[in-house]
């Protein structure tokens, strides 16, 4: 796709900013590999993660985002479109952005995940309760934790 991170969507926006323990090196390797992105969130994914790089990811059962990278800068911002695979979908792939931002602060660091682009505020509230679950537990599995199995893995909260 020939997106770029200061295009960005329109629509609304859900942002998070969770503080962890652990290096923005650390943290910036669990959004490019693949093992290491199923620690904390998703059942299977696929990724090439270079800008124009494809990924395919099953977030939780009959849930498959599918997107491309758009920027990769080591380790301080990554960014990726993002939407749902199926057909009808109100947020079809490619149509949202997702950029993180990583800021070292002291021992840890601090990530700030803005999501635009989202179409209404139903899809905001939704993707923001999203992020807030994978974001937790991104924060255990990136300090060196098990954030333990997905309570979402057999489906999501409705």
């Amino acid at each position: 796709m020939a997106e770029t991170s200061t295009a960005v969507p329109q629509g609304f926006v859900a942002e998070r900013q969770v503080r962890i323990e652990a290096s923005p090196e650390t943290i910036f390797s669990f959004f490019v590999d693949e093992q290491k992105m199923l620690r904390w969130m998703g059942t299977d994914c696929g990724m090439d993660p270079r800008p124009g790089g494809s990924y395919r990811l099953h977030v939780t059962p009959g849930n498959v985002t599918v997107g491309s990278y758009v920027e990769v800068d080591p380790p301080r911002f990554v960014s990726f479109t993002w939407g749902w695979d199926g057909e009808g979908s109100s947020l079809p792939p490619g149509s949202s952005l997702v950029e993180v931002t990583l800021e070292p602060d002291g021992d840890a660091t601090i990530l700030t995940l803005r999501h635009s682009g989202l179409p209404t505020q139903e899809s905001r509230d939704l993707h923001q309760g999203g992020w807030q679950h994978f974001l937790d537990r991104l924060a255990i599995a990136a300090a060196g934790g098990d954030p333990g199995p997905d309570p979402w893995a057999a489906g999501p909260p409705h």
